[in-house]
């Protein structure tokens, strides 16, 4: 006869709870699956699927019952690693919105703003462009395939333990934070340089001919300008967005990594 006593359960609700946790996390915080338009039960029902793939083959579980106290710190601590690693792959995202934004800016369409369901505020139309751009780069690179398999790999690094997260994580991904400024200037500068130029070409024939109305006249060449200018650039935007993603998915590798140091 078979007996299965109460630790055996809790053995197996922490085997599937924690590494749910971690799973969700991610999920909610990351780009692609975590977007507002993707329902709730959707991001659970993916969350429960991986979670059941990955329980079997992951490290053993601390000898901890799921609802003392220190299970419940487990689980907050799992759900805090997912957030940093999905909030590592959306700062690339947030990158290259505003590389779209600084393009709509020079472009002179900075006025073309529309309610952005997913960061429940209003959004210039260019920055909506480079994000849908954004994600379609990621999904053609099997970018979620890449965060599972980043996600799996961070519980082999990053065994689910009772220590406590070190600082290390949280200091690279402030860090990482920095990389919106630099890769969203970098991505824009190609099209930021020829409106650059073209709005300095618009102010020398200003002060050639004053009488001629730079409102009429400068804001349709510089809006030429810039969709040529994206024209031409979207070839090399998009090996550049490629690359972007593959970055944040090593730094949230590396955001794991570096919760798994001892604190000094």
């Amino acid at each position: 006869m078979i007996s299965v006593s109460t630790a055996h359960w809790y053995a197996w609700i922490a085997a599937f709870l924690w590494p749910f946790l971690r799973i969700l996390g991610l999920i909610v915080a990351e780009p692609v699956l975590g977007n507002s338009n993707v329902p709730t039960a959707v991001k659970v029902g993916l969350a429960v699927l991986i979670t059941l793939v990955l329980a079997p083959v992951l490290p053993p579980m601390p000898p901890v019952e799921p609802a003392s106290a220190a299970g419940v710190l487990i689980g907050v601590k799992e759900l805090l690693i997912g957030f940093a690693m999905g909030f590592a792959v959306r700062i690339a995202q947030t990158a290259i919105e505003a590389a779209g934004q600084l393009v709509g800016l020079q472009m002179g369409l900075g006025f073309a703003v529309f309610f952005d369901p997913q960061t429940s505020a209003q959004t210039a139309v260019m920055g909506q462009y480079f994000g849908l751009f954004a994600i379609l780069t990621f999904l053609s690179i099997d970018g979620p395939g890449l965060v599972v398999a980043a996600l799996a790999q961070s519980f082999t690094v990053l065994p689910i333990t009772l220590q406590p997260p070190a600082a290390g994580g949280f200091r690279l991904l402030v860090e990482w934070g920095g990389e919106i400024f630099r890769a969203g200037l970098t991505i824009a500068l190609p099209v930021v340089a020829a409106l650059l130029i073209a709005n300095a070409a618009i102010g020398i024939l200003t002060r050639a001919a004053p009488q001629l109305n730079i409102f009429a006249v400068g804001f349709p060449i510089t809006l030429a300008v810039g969709f040529f200018g994206l024209w031409l650039a979207v070839p090399l935007i998009g090996p550049s967005i490629g690359r972007l993603f593959e970055q944040a998915l090593l730094i949230a590798l590396q955001v794991s990594e570096r919760f798994a140091q001892p604190v000094h």
